[in-house]
């Protein structure tokens, strides 16, 4: 009669580190689609390297950020799909850094969790593999902590590093942006990864729905609604500044279509365009210029939510906003539906202080 194998004392307690190497080692072929040539070494190194010194900028600047995927983490517990939160924390990161037209170079995620789910961690890189390969982003390493102590059955937390690189008298700041340009508003997914703290207590507390509810007046259920990824503009914004920026400076205004960009995240439209706003200038977004995806109607009208509130926390549709020259404005929004996206005018600069001023 053959030995029962022993089970280690770490496995034990939930801590399963020969299911973290197999799962570990089965990466390296998946991931060959997240790289660039500037890769150095592979995936599971002490430390992730990448060869800045064939760059093609004159004077370089990095950019990083990091962020997380919030209490949308939650909609994927339930709802067992969990590839969208792989795509949101990279794609996330990616538009934070878009906006300084920066190039996005390379990514790091941390996964804690209680159990590692074989079947979990699959869908979770596998999002953010696509993710890095939309967007011509390496995926360079990352760490996966098994915390059960931590973490109740089912639940994890993610996070993301990103690191791009620009061109340092080419990066946006909103500077010279003035009066009289004209703002452009990039269409979202859905709430990307913002406002769902709110909006699960709206919907699934005092709406008492499900995610397999249909929002109304649409086909579409809860939980596609909710958990639609979120969008990766750099693919657009790259060429579009490419095409749009050609002046030698992004502090002058000659050459340059383009002045400044923002990402509308938590904090909606007033808590984000200001950030790239002048002291005199302030921004009218005319909210009547586009409409509203069907499951932000449902948030407002079933919790009671007033207009202004509703536009402090969502993004409404809208993910992303340029500030433009008024003069090529139609050029640029000819450009952003050439290539898919259907972008539209959402307002104007004006006379003002630093703020934003919303028009019904």
């Amino acid at each position: 009669m053959a030995a029962k194998k022993k089970t280690k004392a770490y496995a034990e307690v939930g801590v399963n580190i020969d299911l973290a190497d197999r799962m570990k080692g089965g990466l390296k072929q998946s991931l060959k689609s997240a790289s660039r040539p500037e890769v150095l070494g592979a995936v599971g190194g002490f430390g992730g390297l990448f060869d800045l010194s064939k760059s093609k900028y004159k004077e370089p600047v990095l950019v990083s950020s990091i962020d997380g995927v919030g209490t949308k983490l939650k909609i994927a517990f339930e709802s067992g799909k969990h590839k969208s939160v792989g795509l949101d924390i990279v794609n996330h990161c990616i538009d934070d850094i878009s906006v300084i037209g920066a190039e996005p170079l390379f990514f790091l995620d941390y996964l804690g969790l209680g159990k590692l789910e074989p079947k979990v961690f699959k869908q979770i890189l596998a999002g953010i593999s696509e993710a890095c390969a939309g967007a011509n982003c390496a995926l360079i390493g990352g760490e996966t902590a098994q915390l059960p102590d931590m973490y109740s059955k089912g639940e994890y937390d993610i996070a993301g590093v990103i690191v791009g690189i620009a061109e340092k008298k080419k990066m946006l700041s909103g500077s010279t942006i003035r009066p009289g340009d004209v703002v452009i508003g990039l269409p979202s997914s859905g709430l990307h990864t913002n406002g769902y703290t709110l909006a699960r207590k709206v919907i699934f507390d005092k709406a008492k729905l499900t995610l397999k509810d249909k929002v109304p007046g649409t086909r579409q259920t809860i939980e596609k609604a909710l958990m639609a990824p979120h969008t990766n503009y750099a693919p657009l914004l790259q060429p579009l500044l490419a095409k749009f920026n050609q002046g030698t400076s992004s502090k002058v205004r000659k050459g340059n279509g383009v002045f400044g960009i923002a990402h509308i995240t938590g904090g909606g439209f007033t808590g984000n365009i200001p950030r790239i706003l002048p002291e005199k200038v302030d921004v009218e977004i005319e909210t009547s210029a586009w409409e509203p995806l069907p499951i932000f109607k449902l948030i407002g009208e079933k919790g009671g939510i007033d207009f202004d509130e509703m536009y402090e926390v969502f993004n409404m549709g809208i993910g992303m906003t340029l500030v433009v020259d008024g003069k090529q404005a139609d050029e640029i929004l000819e450009f952003c539906h050439a290539n898919g996206c259907k972008a539209v005018k959402v307002g104007q600069a004006i006379k003002g202080t630093g703020k934003v001023q919303l028009k019904k």
